[in-house]
């Protein structure tokens, strides 16, 4: 796009970024920036609940699964006995306060998402579940979010000499050459 429509179009890079060299290893690769959920998740500062936030830290790799959502789409997330339930085929009764999306049914749908989600976020585990990235079982512990960055800018500084993408597009900009 750059070199045909001389128009630059950020990529920010998502899913799989945990550490610091995670960031530089996507930076090295050309993208502009990153996007970090699962750990920020997990901080003091996050208003997701100390239940939702230790069922991070408690995880482990075997506990991060994908379930199919009443909204047709995939997601992942910490395994419990509602996701459990969910895949046998159990139905959690529920009655829709959202129609949030088009694709959700009420009449069909196993479980409310939103209420899932609403529910493990103010800390009830039990009828409601944890979306999560991959690496979710890898949080040890809640942290600041300035105890974070400052460990994520260590490991970046730690992790080497890399070229980031910003240093190498001051350095070679978009010419009208292949």
């Amino acid at each position: 796009m750059e070199r045909e429509h001389r128009k630059s179009i950020p990529v920010i890079a998502a899913g799989g970024v945990f550490t610091g060299a995670d960031i530089r290893r996507f930076l090295s690769l050309g993208a502009r920036g990153v996007q970090m959920g699962t750990r920020f998740a997990a901080t003091a500062e996050s208003d997701a609940s100390d239940e939702f936030k230790q069922a991070y830290v408690n995880s482990s790799k075997e506990d991060i699964v994908i379930i199919d959502s009443p909204v047709g789409l995939p997601g992942r997330v910490i395994g419990n006995r509602f996701t459990t339930d969910v895949v046998r085929g159990l139905k959690k009764p529920f009655v829709c306060s959202y129609r949030c999306l088009r694709t959700c049914d009420p009449r069909t749908a196993p479980y409310c998402i939103a209420e899932a989600l609403v529910r493990a976020m103010r800390g009830d585990l039990e009828n409601g579940f944890a979306f999560a990235g991959a690496n979710a079982w890898r949080v040890d512990g809640i942290v600041t979010v300035q105890e974070l960055v400052n460990s994520l800018a260590a490991e970046f500084e730690r992790s080497g000499n890399v070229e980031t993408a910003r240093d190498h597009h001051a350095r070679h900009p978009v010419s009208d050459g292949a």
